[in-house]
């Protein structure tokens, strides 16, 4: 049962062979299994879960039953549930008690789903690694030894680990991409604006997109059903028609499924700094979408390589504006003791931030100060909108962009710790869509030493159901998105 998809779970409730109340205990005694050592949630609570459950048997019973019904979901400990203790992985909001639903779990809650619990992240979402995390970092279920990538890192562990059935996640440079190449499953960021940000605790907010994480694509396009939908709430949501992203998989089977689809290759992302292992499993995928009937062109995205530094201007800029509001007067953690007003603000900012976060303020605070706003964050927003016209060119060329998600397998914890801009470079092939706010997602293509390889594919702006189609394809001819580690190997995971 855990290695099944949503809709053969969805189909198990219907039939009545399993009760939603068995379904989500068999997840929770997983958790209760396997969670204190691989630390994928950081909030539990099995009340709440297990009452949701009865009252999606309940629903089930009425015939009133939608697809998610009664199935158990992970989410983010970025997005508020009300009643849940909801941290965003910091020490600032260690005690926070959301006292209203994100939109995201509004719309879950709606669909009858069950929330299994709030899953581990690096601080604020500033992170590849998930070693940010107030709570201790996250281990790969591939390899104890091995990172599980970042900033959704827990949800990403959980899902591989099958701690759960699916989960959500955030994308402010590649949060869900990275972490869903270096764990094997499929993840996708949709279209910025295609679901609200309401309720999600903000890190970089012109950056910021929820998305789906789970086994397969069919799995993801369930799960945007429910996610995507305008929300007047957030200013930034898109008040794009109500699509079924499940459509058109049904007629990805066949030889030629993807005959007349044209498959652009960016020279760039098969350049330096890419793994030898990594590029051979991309490739051999590649060749894969070649057999089901797909062309594949050469195209270029020339200013590729400047969208980290771009990132890391735009990005800290924002997140220096939005977490200005963790001052220790409202609410949040708060120094014990201070001698006045401002020595409070300071020790709860210092007490209540851990170090990336800290970084990321003062490079904020420093890129938009009066001297340097023009010679930086304008820069940076003027070439925003060049990487952002590589793209439109580039979909003249072609329907699809692939290439690799990111540059190597799960690196080892601790390896990059003390080398911020090598973290960084993790997120070279994934940070370009969000700047251009175009939907993204990773789909598992293979191994690399035991460890898995993510094959990214790019769309152009409200393509998430071709996108969708074009790896359910492969994945119908293809089993790696089916593979899961084995938690009981006595060396830890493999």
């Amino acid at each position: 049962m855990i290695n099944s998809s949503l809709k053969t779970l969805s189909q198990m409730l219907a039939k009545k062979e399993i009760s939603s109340v068995e379904m989500t205990q068999t997840f929770l005694n997983r958790i209760h299994q396997f969670n204190p050592t691989i630390n994928a949630y950081i909030a539990l609570d099995e009340a709440k879960t297990l009452a949701q459950a009865k009252a999606a048997d309940a629903r089930i019973a009425a015939g009133n039953a939608e697809p998610l019904t009664g199935i158990p979901f992970a989410q983010k400990d970025i997005f508020c549930a009300k009643g849940w203790r909801t941290t965003c992985g910091s020490k600032m909001l260690e005690n926070f008690i959301a006292p209203y639903d994100a939109h995201v779990i509004s719309q879950f809650d709606n669909a009858g789903a069950v929330n299994l619990g709030k899953t581990n992240m690096d601080e604020f979402a500033m992170g590849s690694s998930n070693e940010t995390s107030y709570f201790g970092g996250v281990k790969n279920p591939w390899n104890f030894d091995r990172v599980p990538g970042g900033s959704s890192g827990g949800s990403a562990a959980a899902v591989a680990a099958r701690l759960c059935a699916a989960a959500t996640g955030t994308d402010t440079g590649g949060s869900i991409r990275q972490p869903a190449s270096l764990c094997g499953f499929t993840g996708l960021k949709p279209t910025y604006g295609l679901v609200s940000r309401y309720g999600m605790i903000a890190f970089a907010s012109s950056l910021d997109q929820a998305g789906p994480m789970a086994k397969s694509a069919e799995d993801c396009a369930m799960m945007l059903n429910v996610m995507a939908g305008f929300d007047e709430r957030d200013s930034t949501s898109l008040n794009h028609p109500k699509e079924d992203y499940t459509r058109g998989l049904a007629g990805m089977s066949g030889d030629k499924p993807l005959k007349g689809l044209k498959i652009g290759l960016p020279k760039e992302y098969f350049a330096d700094g890419l793994d030898a292992g990594v590029a051979k499993v991309v490739q051999d995928a590649i060749v894969e979408y070649r057999k089901l009937g797909a062309e594949t062109v050469e195209i270029s995205l020339p200013n590729t390589k400047l969208s980290i530094p771009v990132y890391y201007v735009l990005a800290p800029a924002e997140a220096s504006s939005n977490l200005s509001r963790y001052d220790g007067v409202r609410y949040g953690h708060r120094a014990a003791e201070y001698t006045d007003l401002t020595d409070m603000y300071c020790k709860s900012r210092a007490e209540g931030f851990g170090a990336e976060v800290k970084r990321r303020i003062l490079i904020g605070t420093y890129v938009l100060s009066a001297g340097y706003y023009d010679a930086y964050y304008l820069k940076a927003q003027q070439i925003r909108h060049l990487i952002a016209d590589d793209f439109k060119q580039a979909f003249k060329e072609c329907d699809i962009i692939m290439g690799p998600t990111a540059p190597s397998t799960a690196f080892r914890a601790g390896e990059k710790a003390d080398d911020p801009v090598a973290m960084y470079l993790q997120d070279v092939y994934t940070i370009a869509t969000n700047l251009a706010g175009l939907p993204g997602m990773s789909i598992p293509a293979g191994f690399d030493k035991g460890l898995p390889v993510g094959l990214q594919l790019m769309g152009n702006y409200f393509d998430e159901a071709r996108m969708l189609d074009v790896a359910h394809a492969y994945q119908q001819v293809t089993d790696w998105h089916l593979q899961m580690p084995d938690l009981k190997a006595p060396e830890g995971l493999k």
